[in-house]
């Protein structure tokens, strides 16, 4: 069985990895869990690994990418058009492979660690600057009703 593209849906703790062939027919649909997806990976011939760019799929995508594969991310609003029937990850699974095969994607660059510690730490100051400014205006708002009224 020759795969063209295995495409991996993500979630928390249960995967769904989908592999299609050249004619893009499924080949397989199955349910993984989160410790047997590296192990499911490493027993597939190298191939075009495909994902939706959230949370965990650099670091799924870094780890693939040790093994060998061709490792891309999709964004995810470019899948949404291709769910047939209702969204279970069944269906996402092939619609993250449909959409992969269109000329026109754009793939989202998988992301090192040291960027992603740049881009967490970006995250929580800018996290603390609004905890700071909601902070203040609540205390300059019970102050108010207490007659104590300053100046920004």
């Amino acid at each position: 069985m020759k795969l063209r593209t295995i495409t991996i849906d993500l979630a928390k703790t249960v995967f769904q990895a989908c592999g299609v062939n050249e004619r893009m027919k499924p080949q397989f649909n199955t349910r993984l869990k989160r410790d047997q997806l590296l192990d499911f990976i490493r027993q597939q011939a190298l191939t075009m690994v495909v994902m939706e760019a959230c949370y965990s799929s650099h670091y799924w995508g870094r780890e693939m990418a040790k093994l060998g594969h061709d490792v891309k991310l999709i964004p995810a609003q470019h899948v949404t058009p291709f769910v047939r029937g209702n969204k279970n990850d069944h269906n996402d699974a092939f619609a993250i492979a449909e959409a992969s095969q269109r000329p026109f994607i754009r793939f989202v660059p998988i992301k090192t660690e040291h960027q992603q510690e740049i881009c967490c730490l970006h995250r929580i100051r800018e996290r603390l600057g609004k905890n700071k400014v909601a902070l203040s205006n609540q205390s300059r708002g019970l102050l108010s009703e207490f007659g104590v009224v300053f100046p920004w």
